[in-house]
Order: structure tokens, then C-alpha cells, then sequence
């Protein structure tokens, strides 16, 4: 018999692509409202906008609301490992490496990304 009240599922990795997707759209979307152009996506052209709007998505909706909007669409949920709440510097942290993408498709044997292991955090289902 399991307690309702058991340990979260880490997030898979399946639902966490989908996820950053789903996030990676919103912000060339906002991108585009914002410069009001298609996003050139050659290296002399302006990628990096749509990625400073992904870091800053993170770090805000990470820390404040325990989630991106791809986070929440698909019930999953940042939760922090040794703390009450997440802390701006774990934002920052979880965020920065996300935007690397490596430390967030590597995961360990507990499926739990590398920048999460890195920034304290965890990503879970809710």
C-alpha cells in the first residue's frame, strides 16, 4: 500500500523536452513580439535574444512561481532539495545551465538533470 503522502516522481525525460519546448516557443514568440521580426537564427543574427528571454523566464518563474510555463503546462514542479523555498542564486544557477543544455539533457542514475544536482533543486511531478 503506497501513502498519498509519498515522496514526488522525479520528472522523465520525455515530459521535460516537451516541456523546454513548449518554454522555447513561448520565448521566440515573445521575441518576435518584442522585436518584431522573425528571429534570425544564423550566428551573425539576433538568436541570442530569444535565449536571454529563456534565462530570464527561468530565473523568474523558477524561483518565484516553483515552475516555467512548460513546467506547468505538463504538472511538473521545481522543488528545492535542503531549503523551505528556492533561492534567487539557485534560479540563477538552474537557469544558466539550462541555457548551456548539456547539464540539462544528462541526468543521473535517479534521472534527476545536472543542473538541478547542481543548483540544489529537483524537478518532480505534481
Amino acid at each position: 500500500m503506497t501513502s498519498s503522502t509519498s515522496t514526488p516522481r522525479p520528472a522523465g525525460l520525455g515530459r521535460r523536452l516537451v516541456g523546454i519546448v513548449i518554454d522555447w516557443a513561448a520565448c521566440l514568440a515573445i521575441t518576435f513580439g518584442l522585436i518584431g521580426q522573425v528571429v534570425d537564427i544564423t550566428p551573425t543574427g539576433q538568436s541570442f535574444y530569444p535565449l536571454l528571454v529563456l534565462f530570464v523566464e527561468h530565473v523568474l518563474l523558477v524561483t518565484f512561481a516553483g515552475g516555467s510555463l512548460g513546467h506547468r503546462v505538463l504538472g511538473m514542479q521545481v522543488v528545492p532539495v535542503a531549503r523551505p523555498r528556492i533561492s534567487v542564486v539557485q534560479g540563477v544557477v538552474r537557469a544558466a545551465l539550462l541555457c548551456i543544455v548539456i547539464p540539462a539533457v544528462v541526468t543521473d542514475r535517479d534521472n534527476v538533470g545536472l543542473h538541478d544536482r547542481a543548483a540544489g533543486t529537483r524537478l518532480v511531478r505534481v
